[in-house]
């Protein structure tokens, strides 16, 4: 008896509570608070954040405009806010992010600034001999080659060291001819013209004194070498014949030496004759050398698009030899530009965009013009200015929302925007709120399959809804609702917004089969 006493007064109480809850509500709304309608029509609303709410729309139907909240008289879900700050950044074809939303998409910015700069560029040169350092020595008599004392090439020689003794019978008869003048005690005119056909026969000076002055002709000769170098060409062997023109040695200098490297044609174009260059052996990066653009060859490769530089490069301690790497660091003119960093940029293959943030925080798309390649960074032309910062990391995704934003506020025309508004507006004002906005659909299908709660239909077009066909699930008013419905069957049916799946069946008629002809 105590315990139902105390049931009793429970019960009583929960009334009483609900009944004060009653009676504070509506007290509420006779003196203008608690309900959005009796918000004055001076004051702008304001979103739970704080913020300034402008007005509601549905992101589906973008055209229609609401001043109040509540559930969308298009779609099935609730109106969304249109914030001050974010229709700011939407005028400009921009987006506004909050702050804890940039930081957990890992939005970074970066600022376009003005760096010092210069074109200096790295490239691979290999090593090759200086052509103009080249000599050849060659043989301007028949003779034979008694002795030869370099044997291999590549040999390295001095300047002045014997090469080669070459026996020249041809050179006999004008020596001793020279001599026989002298004896006979001649007039000095035969024995100026003795001389000077020796000369046109290319018997060396010295020769000619040696003959002199031991009293005999001389026909062995020691070929020297005239420079310091080595032996890139060995021509001839111990022992053989030699004609005159015929070329014995070719010797190439090593005091200054080649690098040629391939340079990119959008690197080549801003070098120019006599630009200084660093080079570092590529195997001994201790090793450094300094180094002169000497000319750029006057062809491109048409499978790299690249010119070949050859840049002069000091070798007087004759450390470089052919074949050598060397990483030329090529110095160019040093200048102020305006810079950002590369990862900002979005390349669509024809144009650089990159995202901007705004100064009222919003973040707008903005093509610009692109310089040089500065690794990290590029060169900006055009588009951005000094101090500006853009978005480094996460601009696809800003991108992409700005751009859904321009199609769908372009979806809808200037006067189905403003016939839809007056429909939706007509609408709010005469029922009691959005929800209530509601209308009975029919359509035609077959049944799928029927549950307790709900029967699941593959139905055609709806046109008040503009639906395509397709097969979906209705919610039941009742689970008894419908008992003679099947499986299998061909019906007609009404439905209307509601119910936990969204749309409940107000309406289920089963169709005649066709009778046969």
């Amino acid at each position: 008896m105590k315990k139902s006493n105390l049931i009793t007064l429970s019960i009583l109480g929960a009334l009483v509570l609900v009944a004060v809850a009653a009676v504070a509500f509506y007290a509420g709304r006779s003196t203008g608070q608690g309900h959005e309608d009796a918000m004055p029509s001076t004051m702008a609303p304001t979103g739970s954040e704080g913020r300034k709410v402008l007005y509601w729309h549905d992101p589906m139907v973008p055209g229609p405009r609401f001043d109040k909240p509540g559930k969308s008289p298009f779609m099935d879900m609730q109106l969304m806010p249109m914030y001050a700050d974010s229709e700011t950044g939407a005028a400009g074809g921009g987006v506004s992010i909050s702050p804890s939303v940039q930081q957990n998409l890992g939005i970074r910015l970066a600022k376009v600034r003005r760096a010092d700069v210069s074109s200096s560029f790295d490239a691979i040169g290999a090593v090759q001999f200086d052509e103009r350092l080249s000599v050849s020595v060659q043989s301007r008599v028949a003779g034979f080659v008694e002795r030869l004392w370099v044997r291999a090439p590549m040999e390295r020689v001095r300047k002045g060291q014997p090469l080669a003794t070459l026996f020249a019978p041809e050179w006999l008869g004008p020596q001793n001819e020279l001599l026989a003048l002298q004896r006979a005690g001649v007039s000095p005119d035969l024995i100026a013209a003795a001389r000077e056909r020796m000369q046109a026969m290319s018997i060396p000076a010295d020769l000619i004194r040696q003959s002199e002055k031991a009293g005999t002709a001389q026909a062995r000769y020691v070929l020297t070498a005239p420079a310091s170098g080595v032996v890139a060409e060995l021509g001839v062997r111990e022992g053989v014949a030699v004609t005159p023109g015929m070329t014995l040695f070719r010797i190439a200098g090593l005091e200054k030496v080649w690098a040629v490297a391939e340079i990119p044609e959008t690197q080549a174009v801003r070098l120019k004759p006599g630009q200084k260059v660093k080079a570092v052996l590529q195997a001994d990066a201790s090793q450094s050398f300094e180094g002169e653009l000497k000319e750029i060859l006057p062809e491109v490769s048409t499978a790299t698009r690249t010119l070949k530089a050859r840049f002069e490069v000091d070798n007087a301690k004759g450390q470089l030899t052919p074949g050598m790497l060397l990483r030329l660091q090529v110095i160019g003119r040093r200048s102020t530009r305006l810079v950002v960093a590369s990862e900002a940029f979005i390349r669509t293959g024809k144009r650089a965009v990159v995202i901007v943030r705004t100064d009222t925080g919003a973040f707008e798309p903005r093509d610009v013009a692109l310089g040089i390649d500065l690794g990290d960074d590029i060169e900006v032309l055009q588009g951005l200015s000094d101090g500006e910062e853009v978005v480094a990391s996460g601009q696809f995704l800003i991108d992409s929302e700005a751009r859904l934003r321009s199609v769908l506020s372009g979806m809808a025309s200037p006067a189905a925007s403003t016939a839809a508004a007056a429909t939706a507006s007509a609408s709010t004002s005469s029922a009691p709120s959005p929800a209530a906005v509601t209308s009975t659909h029919h359509a035609e299908g077959k049944v799928e399959s029927v549950e307790p709660d709900g029967i699941t239909i593959s139905h055609g077009s709806v046109a008040t809804l503009k639906w395509p066909a397709m097969t979906m699930g209705f919610a039941k008013p009742k689970p008894t609702a419908f008992p003679d419905i099947k499986a299998g069957d061909r019906v007609r049916f009404g439905f209307k917004e509601g119910g936990p799946t969204g749309y409940e069946l107000e309406s289920v008629e089963r169709l005649q089969p066709a009778s046969k002809p």
